[in-house]
C-alpha cells in the first residue's frame, strides 16, 4: 500500500557533496604544506651599533636613589643622588639632566629615621618637577642592587 501526497511525484536531483568535501580537505592540506615550506622573503639589514667606548662612557646606573641624610640639629639634611652629594639648590637641575634621556622615569627616596618627613616630601616634589613619574620610598633595611 503506497500513498502519494499532493502529487509529489519523483524527487528532484540532489548534489552529492562528499567528493567536494574530500577535494576541499585535500586543498587545505596542500596549502598548509606549501606555506610551511616557503622561506620568508625579505631584505637583510645591518643596524648601526653605537661605539663601545662611547657606550661605556655614557653608562648610567639603572636605578636612581636619593638619600636624605641627617646632619645636625637645626640644619637641613644633606641630599645624595647615588652616593654623590648634591646641594638642595642644584637638586632639580641634576634630576632633570638624569631623566632627560631616560624612558623609565622612576626614582627611589630613602630618608634617615631622624630626618623630618617634610624634607623627604620636598625631595619628592622636586623630583616630580624634574620629570620623574613614579617615586618609591625605601626604608633603611631595604637596598637596591644595581
Amino acid at each position: 500500500m503506497s500513498f502519494s501526497m499532493a502529487g509529489g511525484g519523483a524527487r528532484g536531483p540532489e548534489i552529492n557533496v562528499t567528493p567536494l568535501i574530500d577535494v576541499l580537505l585535500t586543498l587545505i592540506i596542500v596549502f598548509m604544506v606549501v606555506v610551511s615550506m616557503d622561506k620568508e622573503q625579505g631584505e637583510t639589514a645591518q643596524i648601526p651599533q653605537p661605539d663601545q667606548e662611547q657606550r661605556q662612557n655614557i653608562a648610567q646606573p639603572r636605578t636612581v636613589v636619593i638619600q636624605v641624610v641627617w646632619t645636625r640639629q637645626d640644619q637641613p639634611p644633606t641630599v645624595k643622588i647615588n652616593q654623590d652629594e648634591v646641594r638642595w639648590e642644584d637638586l632639580e637641575m641634576r634630576l632633570a639632566e638624569i631623566y632627560l634621556k631616560r624612558a623609565e622615569k622612576v626614582i627611589f627616596v630613602r630618608g634617615d629615621a631622624e630626618v623630618d618627613f617634610q624634607y623627604v616630601a620636598d625631595v619628592i616634589d622636586v623630583a616630580h618637577h624634574a620629570g620623574v613619574q613614579r617615586v618609591g620610598l625605601l626604608t633603611n633595611e631595604q637596598s637596591l642592587t644595581q
